[in-house]
């Protein structure tokens, strides 16, 4: 059905997206075309919330998605720890760069190039659903869909870990603002409050969430004080 005529939600979500990201897929093979460019996350370093959570035991190695994985970090480190890892990201570029630095450690990772909502996904298999950076770059209207991936993808009893903007990494748009500008600036920002609000509620319980820890340019994790980390649990049945 043409994109300009609204029938149902989805004729509406894809117009929205095509308003609000346009091809976004061409933008972040862009991005991650220069592997050089003096980016914070272009490290080899885990987050320093996830080597966190898997050293302190709140996290175990189990079965684990990776929601926007980029060049692959979280989900090399993750393979390294013993999970089984299916890594998804809209962008080719970013993946080619995964399989090169997967390959050349020796991890196993099963990578899947789609946008999230477009994944190959098994109801209820994962222990882990795990986001470095997807989130904040979803428009307001995708906020929902998004939730009820990860409500889907997580076995009861396991857990969602999450690293986003802060409001001061974020556009500093409003919702409101990201459809009159048509675009959402980089990234939006979250509060405290909005990300209380979305996952400290049933099926999900937060069991932390703080300012992420910055850490030095020589690892051996990666922290940046614009960011939040966030890890919550979703409910037994």
């Amino acid at each position: 059905m043409p994109s300009s005529f609204i029938y149902s939600t989805e004729d509406l979500l894809g117009l929205l997206d095509e308003v609000v990201v346009g091809d976004d897929g061409a933008r972040w093979n862009t991005f991650f075309a220069d592997r050089s460019r003096p980016v914070p996350f272009f490290t080899d370093w885990p987050d320093e919330s996830l080597a966190g959570w898997l050293s302190d035991g709140r996290l175990t190695p189990g079965r684990v998605l990776e929601l926007g994985c980029g060049h692959g970090r979280n989900a090399l480190y993750l393979a390294r720890q013993g999970a089984a890892v299916d890594a998804v990201d809209l962008s080719a570029e970013a993946l080619g760069w995964a399989r090169q630095r997967a390959d050349a450690a020796g991890a196993a990772v099963t990578f899947q190039n789609c946008s999230i909502f477009d994944a190959a996904i098994e109801p209820e298999s994962y222990d882990l659903v795990y986001d470095s950076g997807c989130l904040h770059h979803l428009p307001p209207h995708r906020r929902q869909s998004y939730v009820s991936l990860v409500n889907r993808a997580l076995k009861p009893g396991g857990h969602f870990g999450l690293t986003c903007f802060r409001p001061e990494g974020g556009s500093g748009f409003t919702d409101r603002e990201v459809y009159e500008r048509g675009s959402l600036g980089g990234g939006l920002g979250y509060t405290e409050e909005q990300l209380r609000a979305v996952w400290d509620r049933a099926p999900f319980t937060v069991r932390e969430l703080r300012q992420m820890r910055k850490s030095g340019d020589e690892g051996p994790v990666f922290g940046a004080d614009f960011l939040w980390v966030l890890l919550a649990r979703k409910d037994q049945h």
